[in-house]
This record gives C-alpha cells, structure tokens and sequence, in this order.
C-alpha cells in the first residue's frame, strides 16, 4: 500500500498566520456564508412567527466569523507599527468598497441582501489589503 501525505488545511506558519491568500480568503469568505446561513435561518424563523418581515435584518451580522479571522490573524502578526497601519488601511478601503457595494444595491434588494454583499465587499478587500499590505510593510521595515 502506498501512503498518502496530507497537508492540514488551512495552513498556518509558526506564527499561526494564514500562509497563502488563498488560505485566508477561502477561510474568510467560508465565515462569510456560514454567517449568511445563519441569517437566513434567523429571518426564517421570525417571519414564521410574524416577528418581521423576511429581509428586514442587516446583512452587515454576518460579518462576525470574519471579523473573528481578522482579530486573530492581527494577534498573530508579528509585534510592530506597521500591523497597526495595514489594519487601518484594510479596515478603510474594506468599508469603503463595502459601503459602495451596500449603497448600490440597496435600492433593488431589501437590508439582508445589500448588507450581505457590502459585507462580501470588505471581506475581499480586507482580506488583499492585509496579506500582501502586510508581506510588503513587514519586508520593507526589516
């Protein structure tokens, strides 16, 4: 019998970081639907029980799992300023685009929906600002 080698998923470096993008990205984006899930179970059930009407709930709650990625992949950078600034610029340019995102789709799709893609929206961008943000600043200063 031949043995197969299997490499755990996501992969982590010694610090914990998320090695590649597309580690962080599909965990990210993974937290993103999980959390979306939720949401639609949660507005399901309360418009069963005429609490609401489907929809009326934000979509911007399922951000919760990947804003917990982010805190821990920020905890696990190594101590210096430059985690500080990428964070910022990612957390900027992220509920910029996130904002755009919501604001054109808001008028064509109830809360849910148009929160759930601005959340989409600073999801990816967070996600590209910080790893290759942070690989650049952290090579650069040493």
């Amino acid at each position: 019998m031949t043995e197969t080698r299997s490499e755990r998923r996501p992969r982590r470096d010694a610090d914990g970081r998320l090695v590649t993008i597309g580690d962080l990205l599909g965990v990210a984006l993974a937290g993103l639907v999980c959390g979306v899930v939720v949401l639609l179970l949660f507005e399901g059930v309360l418009s069963l029980f005429r609490m609401s009407e489907f929809g009326d709930t934000s979509g911007w709650l399922a951000l919760i799992l990947p804003v917990w990625l982010f805190t821990e992949e920020f905890r696990a950078a190594t101590y210096g300023p430059y985690r500080v600034v990428v964070a910022l610029l990612g957390a900027g340019f992220g509920v910029a685009v996130g904002m755009t995102l919501a604001g054109l789709a808001a008028p064509a799709f109830p809360p849910l929906v148009s929160g759930a893609v601005g959340a989409v929206g600073l999801t990816v961008v967070y996600c590209l600002v910080w790893f290759y943000g942070l690989r650049w600043l952290s090579h650069r200063a040493g």
